[in-house]
């Protein structure tokens, strides 16, 4: 029998830390999500004692990403994202032009290259969905209309990032690195390089609408009727993981959309929840390897090295986006109240950013100090996201009936007539 357990090592070591700093961080009424990205510092290379083999938790993490991106596709509503689509569309593509020109001036500021800079700029435009979904959920307020306005505004910068992720490879050496892009980027053939990733993205996408969005379903169907749960199970993390991998190998598209896009189609089952809820354990369970990986790459010396830059991006991430957001919800016409909990939502950094930091370092678009930069600005503003929510509250800004004729008032009504005769909706 082999002697050689640096996986099982690595497994136990990354849960065991994450469950006791996760139950220790939410006493102190922080996300869990800080808990795991401490329990990757402690045994990352970074700090002394025990270090968790770093290749495993790599792969780890991938599988991470993918059921992450997973669960973003199986709870993502295009009838959601349409009725809120006046203020979620428009916003938070403004947003995320706003915020990235804020990060790229200021990394310009400190003499970075235009490349490096657009895409340090792009990582901190892009809040955590997760660590929303449990703000709102906590607060009671995820089914109310600015908690729907939230997360539609979320899920916008999700698929922006989405399509940020599928150009950055081939533009990566337009952006200053060194791997996938630079040859064609020196003899001027960018964009038949562009040309040919959007004709494999095109090939994917119209295979998972007409093929796929027929084959899942029927496939969940077909192994619903064993009345085998398990079986079950092992169907959704496989359609996930599976069809992740193929879109990667077969096309050239990152896991994370295939991933998504397997979320999409099975979304389309009537089993879409049973697969949500069934699914979910091992969903989270590989989110928590995520971040803890997130935290074994993560320098804790650049706190003490380069504590003015860490405030600054944490300022443009906890202020800057904020009050951009706040200042676009109440140019439509929203109510104060609504402005306030979307600027609170965007106050943070999360997984789409670790993902945009760990590929551009890969791609060499980014140096390590860059990537702790954007780490150490997210365990701030995460651990701090409570709190903006919490001063929201004590401010007392709570919900007034909408202006008749604002595009709030304009949701509301058609929700009423929509509830009075379905029929008519």
């Amino acid at each position: 029998m082999p002697h050689d357990l640096s996986l099982i090592t690595t497994i136990t070591a990354a849960f065991g830390l994450a469950l006791i700093l996760g139950v220790i961080v939410a006493r102190l009424r922080m996300p869990p999500l800080v808990g795991y990205l401490l329990a990757g510092v402690m045994i990352g290379p970074a700090t002394p004692g025990f270090v968790a083999d770093m290749d495993l938790a790599g792969q780890l993490a991938e599988i991470g990403v993918m059921l992450l991106m997973f669960g973003v596709g199986l709870h993502f509503s295009l009838d959601d994202l349409l009725a809120v689509k006046r203020i979620a569309v428009p916003g938070a593509i403004v947003q995320i032009a706003v915020a990235t020109a804020m990060g790229m001036g200021l990394a310009m500021f400190w003499g970075w290259e235009p490349g490096s800079a657009l895409v340090f700029g792009l990582a901190l435009s892009v809040a955590s969905t997760v660590v929303l979904l449990r703000a709102l959920e906590a607060r009671g307020v995820l089914d109310s209309m600015n908690g729907r306005i939230a997360v539609g505004w979320l899920v916008v910068e999700d698929l922006v990032m989405v399509l940020v992720l599928v150009l950055l490879p081939p533009l990566a050496g337009m952006l200053g690195g060194q791997q996938a892009g630079t040859a064609a980027a020196v003899s001027g053939e960018i964009w038949t390089t562009l040309g040919l990733t959007f004709a494999k993205i095109a090939v994917f996408i119209a295979l998972m609408l007409v093929v796929g969005r027929r084959l899942l379903p029927r496939l969940l169907w077909l192994v619903a009727k064993t009345g085998s749960r398990e079986l079950f199970t092992l169907c959704v993390i496989a359609a996930a993981v599976g069809v992740a991998y193929g879109s990667a190998h077969l096309f050239g598209v990152s896991y994370a959309l295939g991933a998504f896009f397997a979320g999409m189609t099975i979304r389309e089952s009537e089993f879409s929840h049973r697969a949500a809820e069934e699914s979910l354990p091992l969903r989270d369970a590989f989110s928590v390897l995520f971040f803890v990986s997130v935290g074994m790459l993560f320098d804790p010396r650049i706190l003490i090295d380069e504590p003015a830059k860490v405030l600054s991006v944490t300022a443009i991430i906890m202020l800057g986006k904020t009050i951009a957001a706040v200042a676009l919800v109440l140019a439509f016409r929203y109510p104060l109240n609504t402005a306030l909990t979307v600027g609170a939502s965007l106050a943070q950094i999360g997984e789409f950013s670790f993902i945009l930091a760990a590929v551009s370092v890969q791609l060499g678009g980014m140096t390590q100090e860059t990537h702790d930069l954007i780490l150490a600005a997210a365990l701030l503003s995460i651990s701090l996201n409570p709190f903006v929510f919490a001063l929201i509250d004590r401010m007392g800004a709570r919900p007034k009936p909408p202006l008749k004729g604002s595009p709030e008032g304009l949701l509301l009504a058609e929700e009423k007539a929509a509830a009075v005769n379905p029929a008519t909706a």
